[in-house]
């Protein structure tokens, strides 16, 4: 039987699905900490109970994106705020190589925060 968090992947269409099961993998496979759950019908992923990023498609471009909860605290040229007060987002092509390095290290500076106390986790 395939679990609710698979079927939002695997009901997309390509290239997004594999785009979108990647940037999950890379996730998930940042922490042991790190957990999937679903919120406002998206993926939502968070570092011991506590939300730190969601995986959506724009609703105009359909191009995937991760949005980081406390993107306000993280710098990258690549990070859009948008009209966001808090969160912001990352887009991914979904036709090109994923930015590993990039992700990896946007990822770990969001986990940081909860890491380092600078977001208290309760």
């Amino acid at each position: 039987m395939i679990s609710d968090f698979d079927s939002y992947y695997l009901d997309k269409e390509e290239p997004n699905k594999s785009c979108l099961l990647a940037l999950r993998s890379l996730i998930l496979n940042q922490d042991d900490e790190v957990t999937e759950t679903k919120k406002y019908g998206m993926p939502c992923f968070c570092f011991k109970k506590k939300m730190f990023c969601y995986l959506w498609t724009d609703k105009k471009t359909d191009e995937p994106y991760i949005l980081f909860v406390e993107g306000k605290l993280l710098d990258h040229p690549k990070l859009e705020t948008g009209t966001r007060a808090r969160m912001k987002i990352f887009r991914v092509n979904p036709n090109a190589d994923l930015p590993k390095a990039t992700l990896e290290t946007l990822l770990k500076n969001a986990l940081d925060l909860y890491r380092n106390g600078i977001i208290k986790i309760r």
